[in-house]
């Protein structure tokens, strides 16, 4: 959800020898390796929750939304995976899946179900986003959102402005529809029903990473909206109450069919102007450790009412202040589940792409960019060829998929990356995804700590190649720097 300009208004040295795999032309090379599933969380001394594997390997997550409601393809899903992401992020709508109570659409499951069996086939994981704009189709969102069936608007006024679609939540009608999903018994009892059996019919597929529970929540505003102030307490008492009771009501919905699926809760949109979430912790009812995540998006509102972006405004760093405290306390690992400019060509635009990259390399676990279409301009990633978008380039560069260590970080520089982490002592190899944007003719992989055990499959066309490094005799805490040089 991107906001406009209501929500302006209202809103606050030695180097180790490279072995080379062996590969053939493009059209031969293996399948896409398999993107591992996080079984685990570690936390370092700093707060930050990494996701991690079954060897304890850190498992940064990198993709890409896939275009709302829209007919995805198995290309855009192969395109996205070959070029080395390992995450999709899926929306889906309670009024197509649902469209009459009791009973869920065929077709609808249908489609689903071949997007998630694409992320099987290629090797990526997917992100399922229970997704709403203004509520639901009642008010103008299409087939989007929460059905009509179940919204009560008490017949209240609703007037949409076409010029700013996000002044529809301030709309009386919109405000009781929110109110009634909150607090009417039947309908928490029907939401929680589809959240249930959509969760049963999904668990199948291995691609499935979990839910995002509930996109971009929003809830009654108790006074005039105008007043930051009054935003900002209702956006408390929100999540503090109503919001926190539906997320508990939601996880134990997904859990009675599904204990394996990682639940993100996300925060109202405040947290982009700089306003901490109050949300509570939450209780995961699955056997062993939990598998709770937190999924705030990163906008920011300016630059989505259509401003270049002014990095005097401190947005970058008012936001990393904001979103970082809540999953430190509660040990939580950070997906940014949006993120990304409407027009990312502008130069402010360019270099907010930048800033954000390397501010989420600092506090999150993964992240998804919105989205993942061809383009002269939007949001889409792409150029109409195929290539990044201008000013898009920092998403698409090199990063570690696995990493055998603590504090990775990668950081862009005059002749190619650097990735430095800390070795963990095990021997487990770090997996670097190497983007053929980003090296085209090839790249060059130089180790330090000398004795590093290094494979390199290059990349290939548009296909991303893959860095192996092993440091068997590296003791825990270990500095390790991994240069990246284009030939």
């Amino acid at each position: 959800m991107r906001l406009r300009r209501t929500a302006v208004a209202l809103l606050l040295a030695a180097t180790a020898a490279v072995t080379p795999l062996t590969a053939g032309p493009a059209e031969a090379r293996s399948a896409p390796r398999e993107a591992a599933f996080p079984t685990g969380t570690a936390t370092a001394a700093d707060g930050r929750t990494s996701l991690t594997d079954s060897a304890g390997r850190r498992l940064p997550l990198r993709g890409f939304n896939l275009d709302k409601y829209a007919e995805a393809t198995e290309q855009d899903v192969k395109g996205i995976a070959d070029r080395g992401f390992t995450l999709i992020r899926v929306a889906v709508s309670w009024t197509r899946l649902e469209p009459q109570r009791g009973r869920l659409d065929e077709a609808e499951l249908r489609r689903l179900h071949r997007v998630l069996g694409w992320a099987d086939r290629y090797g990526v994981l997917a992100l399922v986003d229970f997704h709403q704009d203004v509520y639901g189709p009642k008010f103008g969102g299409g087939d989007r959102g929460i059905p009509v069936w179940a919204t009560r608007d008490d017949d209240l006024p609703f007037t949409p402005d076409p010029d700013d679609w996000f002044a529809g939540y301030f709309q009386p009608a919109v405000q009781a529809a929110f109110r009634h999903l909150y607090d009417d018994a039947d309908l928490r009892t029907w939401q929680a029903d589809f959240y249930t059996r959509l969760a049963r019919e999904l668990r199948v597929h291995r691609s499935l990473l979990g839910y995002d529970l509930f996109n971009e929540p929003f809830g009654p505003v108790d006074g005039d909206p105008t007043d930051p102030a009054v935003l900002a307490a209702s956006a408390a008492a929100l999540e503090q109450g109503r919001l926190a009771d539906m997320y508990r009501r939601l996880i134990r919905a997904v859990r009675r069919v599904d204990t394996r699926a990682w639940l993100f809760v996300e925060p109202t949109v405040l947290v982009g102007q700089g306003v901490p979430t109050r949300l509570p912790g939450f209780t995961d009812p699955r056997p062993g450790a939990a598998r709770i995540g937190y999924a705030p998006h990163f906008y920011d509102t300016a630059v989505e009412s259509g401003a270049d972006w002014d990095p005097a405004g401190g947005f970058v760093e008012n936001y990393t202040a904001a979103i970082t405290a809540y999953p430190a306390e509660h040990r939580l690992p950070v997906l940014v589940g949006e993120w990304g400019p409407p027009d990312s060509r502008r130069p402010g635009n360019a270099q907010l792409v930048r800033r954000q990259v390397a501010a989420m390399d600092g506090f999150a676990a993964g992240w998804a960019m919105w989205y993942w279409c061809r383009g002269n301009g939007g949001y889409c990633a792409l150029d109409p060829a195929g290539r990044p978008a201008p000013g898009d380039e920092p998403a698409f560069g090199p990063y570690p998929v696995a990493v055998a260590g603590t504090d990775p970080a990668t950081t862009a520089t005059a002749g190619g990356h650097t990735v430095r982490y800390r070795a963990d002592g095990t021997g487990h190899s770090t997996e670097l995804a190497l983007p053929a944007s980003a090296f085209p003719a090839g790249v060059r992989v130089d180790v330090v700590p000398a004795g590093a055990r290094v494979e390199v499959d290059q990349p290939v066309g548009d296909r991303a190649g893959t860095a192996r490094i092993r440091l068997p005799h590296a003791r825990p805490g270990t500095p390790v720097t991994v240069t990246l040089t284009p030939r």
